[in-house]
């Protein structure tokens, strides 16, 4: 099991910048692959971005390519997404999430096990 904690999230105005952290707990951050997802008001879940151990690959949402970046570090227990050239469209809050390390590119919401709370992300225009 691991727990997530996200932090990070503000308001910031359009073309603005913004990295968002999640901290895994335990020991067994190599174990789960990674994602993270965003909701904004009255909308459904949406996958934003993903990253896979297994070859070590990342994968993005089309409305997010090119601005958006997801990382990690394995000595921090940390998996970050920086978010650039941001749009008022990116407001949501945002969610990490994680599971079992796989060979898959999970981009559903049913495809993780464990969440974070969401961090809290608005883009004034």
């Amino acid at each position: 099991q691991v727990q997530l904690v996200e932090s990070g999230g503000g308001l910031v105005q359009a073309g603005d910048s913004l990295r968002l952290s999640c901290a895994a707990s335990g020991r067994t951050f190599s174990s789960y692959d990674y994602g993270w997802f965003r909701q904004a008001p009255g909308k459904e879940r949406e996958f934003v971005s993903g990253f896979r151990w297994i070859g070590e690959r990342t994968y993005y949402a089309d409305s997010v390519k090119g601005r958006f970046t997801i990382s990690r570090d394995s000595a921090k227990n940390t998996v970050y997404l920086q978010m650039n050239s941001l749009k008022p469209e990116d407001t949501a809050v945002y969610y990490c999430a994680a599971g079992r390390t796989t060979f898959r590119q999970r981009v559903g919401v049913d495809e993780y096990d464990f969440w974070g709370q969401g961090t809290q992300v608005t883009v004034s225009s």
